[in-house]
């Protein structure tokens, strides 16, 4: 429900705040005091285009806040999360910003939003009925879902929508596996060779490192032999040996020790150097026994490094790089389906084909049933406004192949008149006729409409009297179920609501400014009276408000 609507400068509004409330509110006034001001702002937070000339002459920008109460809706709670739009529990608030060059923003609850989302929101809110606003009932989805809801099929629409896209799903998997049908057996040949020849390589991302090593030792192992045994015999084994230089020395030294103290610390560097060059010799000993200089482990890691080289410059990759071409291999398999049967695919699709089918026709003849239900309702309610003779069919027309929705398309009809034939309501003339179209079936169909809050601009272009009358009875009747706001000048219309609001216009230090007035008693007297006698204002209209005012108690 609508609770709060803020006007910043906007045409002639300099500033203007409201509050709803609930039930069935009209709004009057002269013509020309910028009644459509308000139903202007009211789409421009819905997301509606705007220009620079709805701003207020002289100033840089207009503003426009919406709020409502969704505390009721949690279909629309649900699309603020799934949007990541969500603000306070139970509240939206939409608000647009358009400056004097006409460039725009939109907020949802203080979140940047496009006008896609400000409009799909203003579409769950908000539906404005008239003569030269967006009304949801033209759109062929809303009027599939208006006989839907209106029969209780949601569920059954939802199934086959499923249903289908499961059918749709399985059809072209099967088609593009006929038509790639060669090309995919010999890439699915290649592949199979390919995860063959490199299984049989049994090549890990590490052997390589280890590969290069182990072939660096054993190219040179000749070298590193001769290495070793010099280091050998250059410590222990020549004649002029590094150790025996060093015992001989290390003997000298401790002879020498008995007379003077001070070669201690000598003596003790020179024993941790005999230490080191015995650890050294051994050391060099043991890499001599370890070192494998056999020429046959020699050519056995040559073949291997040549056949991973083969290998890489066939796949065009470095060697490190094959083991993960060997996983893209296995993995496109997996997406070509290698084991895939195509009697099993299309049996798969066949299946899926008959369960479509069959919730489809189960969901066409409760739509058949439950039209012809709406339609005649509908009907009923056109001859009350001043369309006698007038007729409303909700058509099934058959689709030669089924789709999301079902086996046939929803279309609103309407003849107008006695005698015209029924054509698509999206195609109706006369705003008028379509502004009392549309109220006949939201009367009809109130009970499963979702949008909370409607508005109706004009609704009573063309009629009077008696059918005005009956036209205010069916806006309150819709205002017991929903939130209504009409835009009226017929006093029958406006003495039936609950809440009366005034337009007016008036000139303050030489700039045209819009006013609106909440009516209470006696004020709405003045106000029904001046819509049915002008400006002159008897005691004999101000009696005959008095009355209407009464009669819709």
């Amino acid at each position: 429900m609508l609770k709060f609507l803020s006007i910043r400068n906007f045409v002639i509004v300099e500033a203007m705040e409201l509050e709803f409330s609930s039930g069935f509110t009209a709004l009057t006034g002269e013509t020309g005091a910028g009644k459509s001001i308000l139903i202007d702002a009211l789409s421009l937070a819905l997301g509606e285009r705007g220009d620079g000339g709805m701003v207020r002459s002289g100033c840089e920008r207009a503003e426009i806040s919406a709020e409502f109460d969704i505390s009721a809706l949690p279909a629309v709670q649900d699309w603020l999360r799934e949007q990541a739009l969500a603000g306070d529990e139970g509240i939206c608030l939409l608000r647009r910003m358009l400056d004097a060059g006409g460039r725009s923003r939109g907020f949802i609850n203080g979140s940047s939003a496009t006008l896609q989302q400000m409009r799909a929101a203003g579409e769950l809110l908000l539906d404005i009925h008239g003569q030269h606003a967006h009304q949801s009932l033209l759109r062929q989805e809303a009027q599939r879902e208006l006989l839907d809801g209106h029969a209780g099929l949601g569920q059954d629409s939802a199934l086959v929508a499923e249903l289908y896209l499961a059918w749709q799903a399985l059809q072209r998997r099967r088609v593009q596996r006929e038509q790639n049908a060669e090309a995919v057996a010999a890439e699915r040949e290649l592949l199979r060779f390919q995860r063959g020849e490199l299984e049989a390589l049994n090549f890990a991302a590490d052997e390589w490192e280890a590969l290069q090593a182990e072939h660096g030792r054993l190219s040179h192992a000749a070298v590193l032999l001769e290495t070793a045994q010099f280091g050998v015999e250059v410590l222990s084994e020549a004649d002029t040996a590094c150790l025996a230089q060093l015992n001989a020395l290390l003997a000298r030294v401790r002879a020498g020790l008995e007379f003077d103290g001070g070669l201690h610390e000598s003596l003790v560097l020179l024993e941790s150097a005999q230490n080191e060059l015995q650890e050294a010799v051994y050391a060099l000993r043991h890499y001599q026994d370890k070192l494998d200089a056999d020429p046959q482990r020699m050519r056995q890691m040559e073949r291997r490094i040549a056949d991973v080289m083969e290998a890489a410059r066939k796949y065009r990759v470095k060697p490190e790089q094959l083991p993960p071409v060997q996983s893209a291999i296995v993995a496109r398999l997996d997406e070509l389906g290698d084991d895939a049967d195509p009697a099993a695919l299309a049996a798969q699709e066949a299946a899926a084909q008959a369960a479509y089918l069959k919730a489809a026709k189960k969901l066409s003849t409760a739509r058949a049933k439950a039209a012809a239900s709406l339609s005649a309702e509908i009907t009923a309610a056109m001859q009350t406004l001043a369309m006698e003779g007038g007729q409303f069919s909700v058509a099934l027309l058959a689709l030669a192949e089924g789709g999301a929705q079902g086996l046939e398309a929803i279309e609103l009809q309407v003849a107008a008149n006695p005698g015209s034939p029924l054509r698509s309501l999206a195609k109706v003339a006369s705003g008028g006729e379509l502004s009392r179209i549309s109220l006949a079936i939201q009367v009809a169909a109130s009970h499963a409409a979702a949008v909370p809050t409607l508005i109706f601009d004009e609704v009573d272009s063309g009629i009077g009297g008696r059918v005005a009358e009956i036209v205010g009875r069916l806006l309150r009747q819709l205002g017991t179920r929903h939130q209504v706001l009409c835009v009226t000048h017929l006093p029958q219309v406006a003495a039936q609501a609950d809440q009366q609001w005034q337009v007016s216009k008036a000139v303050e230090q030489g700039v045209t400014l819009s006013r609106i007035q909440v009516l209470k008693g006696g004020q709405r007297v003045e106000e029904i009276a001046r819509m049915l006698g002008g400006e002159k204002i008897t005691s004999t209209t101000r009696q005959h408000a008095a009355e209407l005012l009464a009669g819709a108690a």
